[in-house]
């Protein structure tokens, strides 16, 4: 694996034209067809599916042809949704009853990026023991189909409106209470795939939208991670049009950030933090307590918020298939990543920022106050996130760390966690860039540094 080839468990990421090439597309599309196919009951008699989503990227078109050949070469049907939000894909798999789903996107790495990214036949990302098997197919070489066996194509262009109608029908949505607000909501989809979602979705719950960088090209006008650093231009929108708040979503729409109407950016894990209260003031009283889940780097203001409606809490490793695998085994109400991705199992078990969306505007509506204010009532913390460079023994930095603060609650499930009431510290080594990632929180900025600072020091 080189710096810029990553091989994780759900997927492939790496370099356009360098190490990520049509023919390493067309090949792995291969070995994930000829899993989908060999994964499939023996009973059935209908030849399996796959569907094939992409964002925006100017290498999606070459690379989704590479796909769809590798898929049809293995004698598997490909159901082409064409450019379209990540959940889409994921609700397209159940709605179709596909064998897998294939989504092309390097989600929020730069530009010159593209990946594979491989969904089981749930609707969820692979887990390791199926990763593991694709790739295996992919290093010998998938058996190829013969000429009268050969895969067929088709093009499925109602996945978008399937996606938001299912989300406007979730009985937890005041969608008349929305409508009533009228809204003027700001939005910067980074030319990504979000205008195929998006600006409809306000558009059915009644709100006027004041959007830039809505074109689907891909050619984003700035960094594509929806960070409060790269949402400068959002908030001036945000100013400029008396908007009652900014949204921001990554190119592939599975994450949503959040500008108050200052122009403020606040922060991606108020997303969720926010998108939970909706779920949880709804759910009424009685009956067992409800679970959230989250992951290990989520903040504590998620946290917070569920344990203030008496929630059971757990945290999962990081990686989305991770976190939806612990919400469907917990029997979850919601859950999802500090990142800003939301996963609610009523809807399917994957992060979706058009539900997202919808969450947020309901719990404006419901409560009648400014996304500021609702930031301002809740326990303030900051986040400090770092990287480094990928040591050859990341154990021993874990054993250093254990040693410097014996005090903390230690988690070894990803990387290293520590944790105390009120702050914690999670080194890990990345899964999509050659890095270790360095997290922490705490009341202040100070605070959250010095944990960065002390790891640092001993990663050295």
């Amino acid at each position: 694996m080189s710096d810029s080839l990553m091989i994780s468990v759900s997927g492939i990421r790496g370099h356009v034209g360098t190490d990520l090439t049509p023919e390493l597309v067309a090949r792995y599309a291969a070995a994930l067809g000829a899993w989908a196919a060999s994964a499939r009951p023996r009973s059935s008699s209908a030849r399996p599916a796959v569907v094939l989503g992409r964002d925006a990227r100017t290498s999606g078109d070459m690379f989704a042809r590479s796909a769809a050949a590798g898929l049809m070469s293995v004698g598997v049907d490909v159901i082409d949704l064409g450019i379209v939000p990540t959940p889409t894909v994921q609700l397209a798999v159940e709605h179709h009853g596909a064998a897998a789903g294939l989504i092309l996107t390097a989600s929020h790495n730069p530009i010159e990026w593209n990946a594979l990214k491989f969904v089981g036949p749930d609707g969820i990302f692979l887990d390791a023991e199926a990763g593991s098997l694709v790739r295996a197919l992919a290093d010998r070489g998938p058996p190829r189909a013969g000429w009268a066996d050969l895969g067929t194509i088709q093009e499925d262009h109602q996945a978008v409106a399937r996606h938001l109608d299912a989300i406007l029908a979730l009985p937890m949505l005041d969608l008349a209470a929305i409508r009533a607000r009228r809204f003027t909501v700001g939005l910067d989809c980074v030319r990504g795939a979000g205008a195929s979602a998006i600006p409809p979705l306000l558009e059915r719950l009644s709100c006027r939208v004041h959007g830039i960088n809505l074109e689907m090209d891909g050619r984003f006008p700035r960094a594509p991670e929806p960070v409060p650093e790269n949402l400068g231009e959002l908030g001036a929108l945000v100013r400029n049009s008396h908007a009652d708040l900014g949204l921001a979503v990554d190119p592939d729409v599975d994450r949503l950030a959040l500008v108050d109407e200052t122009g403020t950016p606040i922060g991606e894990d108020y997303t969720l933090a926010f998108a939970a209260r909706a779920v949880l003031d709804r759910r009424g009283s009685g009956g067992p307590a409800p679970t959230v889940v989250v992951n290990l780097s989520t903040s504590l203001v998620v946290e917070d918020v569920a344990r203030a409606a008496g929630a059971r809490f757990i945290r999962a490793p990081v990686g989305e298939a991770n976190v939806a695998r612990t919400i469907r085994d917990e029997h979850a109400l919601i859950g999802g990543e500090g990142n800003g991705g939301v996963m609610l199992p009523q809807l399917h078990i994957g992060r979706d920022a058009p539900l997202g969306v919808a969450l947020i505007l309901h719990l404006l509506a419901q409560t009648g106050v400014t996304l500021s204010r609702l930031v301002a009532e809740s326990p303030r913390y900051t986040i400090v996130k770092a990287k480094a460079p990928r040591g050859p023994d990341l154990q021993q930095l874990y054993q250093r760390l254990r040693q410097r603060f014996a005090d903390a609650a230690a988690d070894q499930r990803d990387g290293l966690r520590l944790a105390w009431s009120d702050r914690w510290l999670h080194v890990r080594p990345s899964g999509t860039e050659p890095i270790v990632r360095l997290i922490a929180e705490a009341p202040t900025q100070a605070e959250a540094e010095a944990l960065v600072a002390a790891s640092r020091e001993l990663l050295d």
